[in-house]
């Protein structure tokens, strides 16, 4: 069991390092957004990716040492999860502690990631808003160019303004 423990802290540790990692690659993320640099944002997006992989292995790790420590508390019924085995490991207190520290660790940096990313969303819905606007502005203009103006024929619609599209299929 003290093995299973020990494997477990040391899978905790490196995803732990690995979101450490991930955190200043968000907060660059937000910077190439807002500076609408989609060559940077490609590769970092190329940076997550690779750190999302990284997680991904040392989740599969854990869930398979998790399951390993269930089995060998012969605890069957209900959720089993990092909180829980804290709870039951009272009589080592190292371990429990180690457990306990790594487990507040992981839950900041992940608090932390998720308010990146929703900072971050929120930047791109705002620029694709923006983006919309500006599509819906061209698109009015060119299907009335020159006739913006108020004037006493302004009820009658030039005809002629309607037979180029924003996009010529002759091309």
């Amino acid at each position: 069991m003290a093995s299973l423990i020990d494997e477990l802290i040391d899978i905790l540790e490196k995803e732990y390092e690995v979101y450490q990692q991930l955190i200043p690659i968000a907060d660059e993320k937000t910077q190439v957004i807002v500076k609408n640099d989609l060559t940077s944002l490609q590769d970092i997006t190329g940076k997550e990716q690779i750190s999302i992989d990284r997680i991904n292995a040392l989740e599969n790790k854990r869930e398979a040492v998790m399951v390993n420590i269930k089995t060998v508390i012969n605890r069957k019924a209900g959720d089993f999860n990092l909180k829980t085995l804290i709870e039951l490991m009272e009589k080592q207190p190292k371990e429990q502690k180690a457990l306990s520290v790594i487990h507040d660790n992981l839950k900041r940096s992940v608090q932390r990631l998720v308010e990146i990313n929703s900072r971050n969303k929120s930047l791109i819905q705002q620029s694709l808003e923006m983006i919309e606007f500006n599509m819906n502005f061209i698109q009015s203009t060119r299907m009335s160019p020159g006739n913006n103006t108020y004037t006493k024929g302004a009820s009658q619609y030039d005809a002629q303004a309607f037979r180029t599209g924003m996009f010529d299929a002759k091309q």
